[in-house]
């Protein structure tokens, strides 16, 4: 029996500059188009200032500071 040829890749995981996962924050929704077409600047609810240039892929590792904010606020406030 022969077995089909196959591609091996290493999985990776965008890093940052002192080699931690990056990390995906969350920002008010109507201000993710205008940084990604703009370039502007946005503001995470852990305070972390950046433009967006990239979606979350399901999955992706999401800042606890940020989640923990979200989670804490009342329905209806996202």
């Amino acid at each position: 029996m022969t077995l089909p040829e196959t591609d091996t890749r290493n999985e990776t995981t965008d890093q940052t500059s002192d080699n931690r996962p990056e990390l995906f924050h969350y920002v008010q929704k109507d201000k993710v188009a205008e940084s990604a077409v703009m370039g502007t600047y946005v503001v995470a609810l852990c305070g972390e200032v950046f433009p967006v240039t990239r979606a979350p892929k399901p999955g992706s590792p999401v800042c606890p500071e940020c989640k923990e904010i979200f989670d804490s606020l009342p329905p209806g406030q996202d």
